[in-house]
């Protein structure tokens, strides 16, 4: 009797339970580190362009220098603060009829006191000694004030010197003997403001210079 080969039934294949590739844990963690990488780096490259483009000096210039784009170059700083950047003059600014009125070095930023008007480019500097107390604490190189004297007589009223003064240079709170601080303060005076300087020089000896900011 002839053996009839004996075929066994097809195995079938085992079935494995996979899970949808967007519920596997890991990919999303992965998805949530690619988009937090692309936001960091967004913002860093936003930042670091976080800068100014201001004039810079190419050569020495004199004062009394007439300013033209031939004697500036553009470079770009990044500032701690606005109040730091605006103290230097933007590339953006008008150079028509800005005068030097003070001697800037080559590669030096160009200073706002520095590039003025030539009408006011023919000034005299007074220094004044003012109380902490009778000028606002964060007065600047360039901002304009008018100039009142307190007369140290109660019964006398202040009295206006001179309007729309602008201050050339500020120094830090100095000490004094007595536990009071004063600052040192140099304004620009014009031909005009000249005039009043003997009369004014006369009431602060009786009495105390008091510096009134202009709005800007």
């Amino acid at each position: 009797m002839v053996d009839t080969p004996r075929f066994g039934a097809p195995s079938i294949p085992a079935q494995r339970n996979r899970k949808a590739r967007w519920r596997d844990g890991r990919l999303v963690l992965g998805v949530l580190l690619v988009a937090i990488t692309a936001l960091v780096g967004a913002k860093l490259l936003s930042s670091a362009d976080d800068t100014s483009t201001i004039w810079a000096a190419k050569r020495d210039l004199a004062a009394g220098t007439k300013l033209t784009g031939d004697d500036l170059t553009t470079v770009r700083v990044r500032f701690t603060s606005g109040q730091d950047a605006a103290m230097y003059v933007a590339a953006g600014a008008e150079l028509k009829g800005l005068v030097v009125a003070r001697a800037v070095a080559a590669g030096e930023f160009l200073p706002r006191d520095a590039a003025v008007p030539q009408a006011e480019s023919d000034r005299t500097e007074l220094p004044l000694s003012v109380a902490t107390g009778r000028l606002p604490g964060d007065t600047a190189d360039g901002d304009r004030v008018d100039i009142w004297v307190v007369p140290k007589d109660e019964d006398q009223a202040a009295k206006l010197l001179w309007s729309n003064i602008r201050v050339l240079q500020i120094d830090a709170v100095k000490g004094v003997a007595g536990g009071s601080a004063r600052r040192q303060v140099l304004v620009a005076l014009t031909p005009k403001d000249l005039r009043k300087l003997p009369d004014a020089l006369t009431a602060m000896s009786q009495g105390e210079p008091t510096l009134v900011r202009r709005a800007a």
